[in-house]
Formats: structure tokens, C-alpha cells, sequence
């Protein structure tokens, strides 16, 4: 009896052991794809040539809403490392680029080093061209861990290029702007859609799942407008 009793324990044991690891096997596996997935659009930016997996969102927005043409002159708020400016010159437009970060330079662009909520940029910009016909920004906060805090911090370099934007792009033109979502998203939204005749917020294929980033398009520029549209479906 006491040899059959420990029997069955052994065999509990064993398909306790068995079962911990086929759902921990299968957890490993569900994560090896998660994370395959995510590093798809890097491998695919390695294999191509671009500095950065940025590059593939940039080429969504610019297919579906056709945001630069080629002769266009355009400013790259948040530069670094470049994956959109390498999009900009493959489109067959010029780019002033604007970061903290020393980019590494790339023909047909030319490099302003700066913090963008700096009241300067605007004036260094005017150094260089007088008025430009698309502003995007790829910017992004360095995180905390805190939501709320990180949330705001994306919020107010969004702004910050929207100044910007507003004294440097010509009339017609149009702006791109990264913003992580949140309680002052809509706010935001409504900020930009002051000024511009087509908004849409759109979240690239290339963006990670887990994201809570998206990218406000928008689109023919209307300074002197200081009204509300609606937002675009």
C-alpha cells in the first residue's frame, strides 16, 4: 500500500512538472513571436539601409496622405538618428534637421543643433530659408515610468513644434507631429485643427502594438484661419 500510495505521487508530481513547463514553454514561445514581430520592421531597416525602423512609419504616413514632394523643403524636429531624414531625401526633398544629438551627416541636409522648445530654433531656421513646406516630428519624451508625467512631457514637445511650425511653414503646407495619447490629446488635437484645413490622427503598421504613440497628420496650412475643424475620418 505504501508503495502504491507513492506511486501516485510521483506520478501528481510529474504532471504538475509537466504541465509548469509546457505553459511556461508555450509562454516562451508566445514571446519569441511578440518579439520577432517587434523586431521585424529593425531587421527590415538593417536590411534596407535606414538608421532607424522610424523610417517604415514615415513612409506610411507619406503613401496614405502625401505629405512631401519632390523640390519640397522641409523641417525634421528630433532628427536623430536620421531614418526620416533618409526617407526625405529618398522622396526627393531637402531637409533642415534639428536635435540635440549630432546627426551623421547625409547629403542634402542641413543640421541645426538645438533643443526644439527653444525659442532659438525659430530664428536659426529663418537663418537658413525663410518659410518651409512640411514640418514633421518623430520627438519624443525620455520616459520616466510615470504616465502622467510622461504623457505631458510628449504633450508639451508637440506644442513646441506646433510653435514652431506656425512661424516657419508657408501657408498650404503641412505638418506631422508625434504625440503620445492621453488625457490632453483632444485638446491638442484641437490646437492643431485651429490652423489647418485637414487633421487626422493615424498610427503607422510600423508602430509597436503596446504604443500609446500616434502621429497626427495634418494638412494645408491656414494661418490666419484661428478656427476649428472638425477632425477627419
Amino acid at each position: 500500500m505504501q508503495l502504491s500510495i507513492s506511486r501516485v505521487i510521483y506520478k501528481s508530481r510529474l504532471a504538475a512538472h509537466n504541465a509548469f513547463y509546457s505553459v511556461r514553454s508555450l509562454s516562451s514561445r508566445m514571446k519569441s513571436l511578440e518579439k520577432r514581430r517587434k523586431d521585424y520592421y529593425y531587421r527590415r531597416a538593417k536590411s534596407e539601409g535606414y538608421r532607424s525602423r522610424a523610417s517604415f512609419k514615415l513612409l506610411e504616413i507619406q503613401e496614405r496622405y502625401h505629405i512631401m514632394r519632390p523640390g519640397d523643403v522641409v523641417v525634421d524636429l528630433g532628427a536623430a538618428p536620421g531614418g526620416w531624414l533618409q526617407v526625405i531625401r529618398h522622396l526627393g526633398a531637402s531637409a533642415i534637421a534639428v536635435d540635440l544629438q549630432q546627426i551623421v551627416p547625409l547629403e542634402g541636409v542641413t543640421p541645426i543643433r538645438g533643443d526644439l522648445t527653444s525659442p532659438e530654433i525659430v530664428n536659426k531656421i529663418h537663418e537658413i530659408v525663410d518659410a518651409v513646406d512640411v514640418v514633421i516630428s518623430d520627438a519624443a519624451p525620455n520616459l520616466s515610468g510615470a504616465w502622467s508625467l510622461d504623457h505631458a512631457r510628449s504633450i508639451n514637445l508637440s506644442a513646441c513644434a506646433l510653435e514652431i511650425t506656425k512661424n516657419v511653414l508657408k501657408p498650404g503646407g503641412n505638418f506631422v507631429v508625434k504625440v503620445f495619447q492621453g488625457d490632453l490629446f483632444d485638446t491638442f488635437i484641437r490646437d492643431v485643427s485651429a490652423y489647418f484645413k485637414f487633421v487626422k490622427a493615424f498610427n503607422p503598421r510600423a508602430s509597436r502594438k503596446q504604443s500609446a504613440e500616434t502621429y497626427i497628420v495634418a494638412k494645408r496650412y491656414t494661418p490666419s484661419a484661428n478656427r476649428l475643424t472638425k477632425l477627419s475620418h
